[in-house]
């Protein structure tokens, strides 16, 4: 029984919101009908004037709107401007928007008020001085002439001179003499003043006859692109990698810097054996091989050039196949793209005088030919 009461009482309460919402809601509506124009004239006899007269007016800028264009009313800088203060003059301004929403126009107030004060902010002083050009000409010079100056450094030496100019001046000359904008030595200049101190190392993987796996191990001079060391094995570990790095690097002659990928195979033996050598080790990034790209471009020249033209039986056939490729025609008879063709081992060009018989060494059964000059 209270159950039924409550659920009554409850519906009567929801009845009565809901007949007072429609009310209101009749009540803003726009007038549809003539007892509604009446309702609504009567409303307009308390407000003002002026507030009348600006609703007329936000009214009518609707309709110059509409009638000047067919389609989709389009509205200019100047309408909105007009709308905008129309609106600000009249106090029932939402009900007279039919074209936009009051949204919008509050945007265009807010668009309009950055305006405003974007152009008071404005610095009205009289115009820049002008530098004279011998100062120009000596802000070049200092620029042009002294490579690890900035414009403050400048700044301070015209100081001393008796010259005020601004950092910001001073910038806009200092391009006429560094157009680039950089500044010190650029990454290819000291890759070769460092490429006699770099060396670089890198796993193979490779299948045999049977699809099994089977890791080729390198480590190739940045300067010669010389293969300093080949090591063939079926499980690489940290300890293997670290007895060929001081096979690689015996009574000491080693790099400064080796650089290496984040393989798991570089382990802590490996970094011990590098330490121990005075190496520096230099891991690249992961997923970044464009980091070590001496070691793979060897890499896809040992591909294409040798190894995807072999069949390979095994290990030990692995070995003899790398280390034939790699010392007796990579590294001493083999010209190179990056050396301006000169030959890794060697390191000198064609000979000045072409003199002698040309005989041609076969280099694995026949894959390579050496071509050399009889003596």
């Amino acid at each position: 029984m209270l159950a039924k009461i409550i659920a009554t009482v409850k519906n009567t309460v929801i009845s009565l919101a809901r007949s007072i919402g429609a009310a209101i809601k009749r009540l803003a509506a726009p007038a549809r009908s003539a007892t509604a124009a009446v309702a609504g004239c009567a409303r307009d006899v308390a407000r003002s004037r002026a507030g009348l007269i600006a609703e007329n007016a936000l009214l009518r800028q609707q309709l110059i709107v509409v009638r000047r264009q067919i389609g989709r009313p389009m509205f200019g800088d100047t309408d909105r401007l007009i709308m905008v203060v129309l609106a600000r003059m009249s106090e029932a301004w939402r009900d007279a928007l039919h074209l936009v929403r009051p949204e919008t126009l509050l945007r265009w107030h807010r668009g309009l008020f950055k305006l405003f004060w974007r152009r008071k902010s404005r610095s009205g002083g009289s115009q820049p001085r002008r530098l004279d050009r011998e100062t120009i000409d000596l802000i070049v010079s200092m620029a042009a002439d002294n490579a690890l100056w900035g414009a403050e450094r400048i700044r301070g030496e015209l100081l001393k001179l008796g010259i005020r100019v601004s950092k910001r001046t001073i910038q806009k000359y200092m391009k006429r003499a560094r157009p680039t904008g950089r500044s010190g030595q650029t990454w290819k200049t000291f890759l070769e003043n460092h490429a006699e101190e770099t060396w670089a190392c890198d796993f193979l993987q490779l299948y045999d006859v049977l699809f099994r796996p089977i890791f080729a191990f390198f480590i190739v001079k940045h300067a010669t692109r010389e293969v300093v060391h080949v090591g063939v094995t079926r499980a690489p570990t940290d300890e293997w990698t670290a007895q060929q790095l001081r096979e690689g690097t015996p009574y000491g002659a080693g790099p400064k810097y080796l650089v290496r990928d984040n393989d798991g195979k570089f382990g802590h033996h490996f970094a011990a054996v590098a330490e121990g050598s005075g190496i520096q080790v230099v891991k690249i990034p992961p997923r970044s091989p464009n980091l070590n790209p001496i070691c793979e471009r060897f890499l896809g020249s040992v591909r294409r050039e040798c190894l995807d033209h072999v069949l390979i039986l095994g290990e030990g056939h692995l070995r003899r196949v790398l280390e034939e490729y790699t010392g007796a025609y990579f590294n001493k008879a083999r010209p190179h793209q990056g050396l301006a063709q000169r030959i890794p081992a060697a390191g000198v060009g064609p000979p000045a005088e072409a003199v002698g018989k040309i005989i041609a060494m076969p280099v694995l059964g026949g894959l390579h030919h050496d071509y050399r000059r009889a003596a």
